[in-house]
């Protein structure tokens, strides 16, 4: 009954239950991909700062999106990767709270991200001749402070209610980072308001910003078939194509992870879709950006010309 009364200090993160050959295979595979996504979104942060071309609206957010990707990535990655050689796996409990508190931040910028991103192409596609005129850099900035400062504020809620419940027994973390679900799952006491709030928070922050999404390109297809000629709705769909790749990956895994009921996932399967929904998109999204987008492959052709010259 004493150790049941102890306050907690520390957890351990279980991770992936898997035998020490393969928990060295996973390091040296998530290892790989953290340096790509480094690297990739590093890249487009620095073709979109110094080739002029890329300095429009579009790109301003997306340079935000590769900002909060690398942030994503770096925040639980490096304590994935060390607990794959320690076999003790221990996160303090403050280190654990602030790497809840980082990852539902960074998710729920990306949501609002995705959203403006959305808008931007809605503004630029179906009134072009005044999206300089809306689309203007002070609103640009002003959104993009309103999605870091909401991001900031809601995850601070999540995080309050966290630390008000007592934590005295049990010490294991199913999971590969300090996901809020799975540290709930150790306090000792009621977490129905906690749930509750997750809840209310998914439909406001993935539900509801994915319906403005749908809405922004439902414009957009009506827009696009309105176009003559079959070079600019070629034009059209290209710049709007990689952002219906990453929406469609971001918001179809959080949505499964986040809104499916508990039963229907076990506790690996839930790691996968995490992994998937925190580790893999940020790798992904710089692929998809620079592969599927005519002017950033521009670019990167006009920076290693430059380079070359010099």
């Amino acid at each position: 009954m004493e150790t049941n009364q102890t306050t907690v200090t520390d957890f351990i993160l279980l991770g992936f239950l898997v035998s020490p050959n393969m928990q060295l295979a996973l390091f040296g595979l998530f290892f790989l991909l953290y340096a790509f996504t480094l690297l990739g979104n590093g890249v487009i942060l620095a073709l979109i700062c110094l080739d002029s071309q890329l300095h429009t609206p579009m790109y301003f957010f997306l340079s935000q999106l590769a900002i909060v990707d690398i942030s994503y990535a770096s925040n639980t990655v490096p304590q994935m990767l060390v607990n794959l050689l320690d076999p003790a796996k221990s996160i303090s409990f403050v280190g654990c709270i602030m790497q809840t508190y980082l990852f539902m931040t960074f998710a729920h910028i990306e949501c609002l991200l995705l959203v403006m991103m959305s808008y931007d192409r809605y503004v630029a596609i179906c009134h072009p001749l005044r999206y300089k005129l809306i689309m203007n850099w002070g609103v640009c900035i002003a959104l993009a402070i309103i999605c870091w400062v909401f991001g900031s504020l809601l995850a601070l809620v999540h995080v309050l209610l966290l630390l008000r419940l007592p934590f005295c027994g049990p010490r294991e973390i199913n999971h590969f980072f300090c996901e809020i679900l799975s540290v709930l799952k150790l306090a000792c006491a009621d977490i129905w308001l906690n749930k509750l709030v997750i809840f209310v928070a998914c439909v406001f922050i993935l539900v509801g910003p994915l319906f403005l999404v749908l809405i922004s390109y439902t414009g957009i297809l009506g827009a696009i078939l309105r176009i003559q000629s079959g070079e600019g709705r070629k034009k059209a769909f290209s710049t709007c194509s990689s952002h219906l790749c990453v929406v469609g990956l971001f918001f179809g895994s959080a949505i499964i992870t986040y809104m499916s009921p508990d039963s229907s996932n076990s506790g690996e399967q839930q790691k996968i879709l995490f992994l998937f929904y925190s580790f893999f998109n940020p790798t992904l999204n710089p692929l998809i950006y620079s592969l599927r987008n005519a002017e950033v492959k521009a670019a990167l052709r006009r920076f290693l010309r430059k380079e070359r010259h010099g």
